[in-house]
């Protein structure tokens, strides 16, 4: 029985660390970084922070893939239910969602890990701020087959630095995910391109009424 307890007790608490951990220090390669570093031989990674960001890349994905981001504490509720309505679970998981899942879990559609993702996304919401989420999920993405964080893929597709992502840059990566193998970010198709317009105009949005504010100053 006491074994059982402290395993209990290091299951509970193991997560908690984990989270507390990365608040600080950058997280390693996860579940599946790691499964694709075995697969391909080699990945494209580099850690940036957020400041040495252009600051319209955080724009761009947070436009993309969850513009209510500053808005709510790990799950868009409003979009959550309107995923439901349409038939459709995509547009229902924030960047914290995406962050948690990319850092310690395994990709997959069990309820284990849905589960497990929604336990280390309310941690994250408590313990990290905002920036960091956005820091983070910046630099663990995948954006291209082995391409994961957004400084490796303006690398990969535009031979860019990352501070000097320009507006349309920053709009066409975004607009890769979530299906990077997929698409492509400097051979367009027709479905990007249009894409590409909408994380503009979208970015251009959060950053006029504020939703910005809580991961970028003014």
């Amino acid at each position: 029985m006491r074994q059982f307890l402290i395993g209990f007790g290091i299951f509970l608490l193991l997560p908690l660390y984990l989270v507390i951990l990365f608040s600080i220090f950058n997280p390693s390669a996860g579940f599946y970084m790691g499964s694709e570093l075995r697969r391909l031989g080699s990945i494209k990674h580099n850690w940036v922070k957020l400041d040495d960001f252009s600051s319209v890349m955080a724009r761009s994905v947070v436009a993309a893939e969850d513009a209510n981001f500053c808005n709510h504490q790990g799950f868009d509720l409003e979009a959550i239910m309107d995923a439901i309505k349409n038939g459709s679970n995509r547009g229902a998981s924030t960047i914290t969602q995406q962050t948690a899942k990319n850092v310690y879990l395994w990709h997959g559609r069990n309820y284990v890990r849905k589960g497990l993702e929604a336990g280390f996304t309310g941690l994250i919401e408590i313990f990290w701020t905002k920036k960091r989420i956005i820091e983070v999920y910046l630099n663990v993405a995948e954006f291209d087959e082995g391409v994961f964080g957004a400084a490796a893929a303006a690398q990969h597709y535009f031979g860019v630095e990352p501070d000097n992502i320009n507006s349309i840059q920053a709009a066409r990566l975004a607009s890769v995910l979530p299906n990077p193998k997929g698409r492509s970010a400097s051979k367009p198709s027709s479905f990007v391109q249009k894409r590409t317009h909408a994380v503009m105009s979208g970015a251009a949005t959060i950053l006029a009424d504020g939703r910005a504010n809580c991961f970028q100053d003014g």
